[in-house]
């Protein structure tokens, strides 16, 4: 008997953490719509793709999946250093592109995770095409 009462609390516990998991995700997914509202985003873009990458590596755990987000950020801080130094790189804003289009496609994720990063693609690909008219 005490073994079925420690699997039930054992369960229930297990359901507790797992609410408090989903909760805390939930806020986290409701700030970052708040980031992307008005035109200031715009002014940082990168860095709200970087904190989108960021959540989906802290609930990744596959080798593979890691690699490739730590390559896209790898391509994006090369990128923005060249922003920093007022250098357009169309070739390496193509390789972020490329790079997060990768972690979309083959990592293993939320589908909610998979539309943020698919979010961010189109931003970045927005970004692309009218460059010259955003602030850096």
């Amino acid at each position: 008997m005490t073994h079925a009462i420690r699997n039930t609390l054992a369960a229930a516990a297990l359901m507790v953490f797992a609410s408090g998991l989903y909760a805390q995700h939930d806020d986290w997914y409701a700030s970052r719509e708040g980031r992307w509202h008005g035109e200031g985003w715009r002014m940082r873009l990168f860095s709200h793709v970087r904190e989108d990458i960021d959540h989906v590596q802290s609930v990744t755990f596959g080798g593979r999946d890691q690699y490739r987000l730590a390559r896209t950020k790898e391509e994006l801080n090369e990128l923005q250093g060249k922003l920093e130094r007022h250098e357009y790189d169309q070739g390496k804003l193509d390789d972020v592109i490329a790079s997060l289009q990768r972690v979309a496609n083959d990592n293993h994720m939320s589908g909610r995770d998979r539309d943020m990063l698919n979010d961010d693609l189109s931003r970045l690909r927005e970004y692309r095409e009218h460059h010259e008219n955003w602030g850096h």
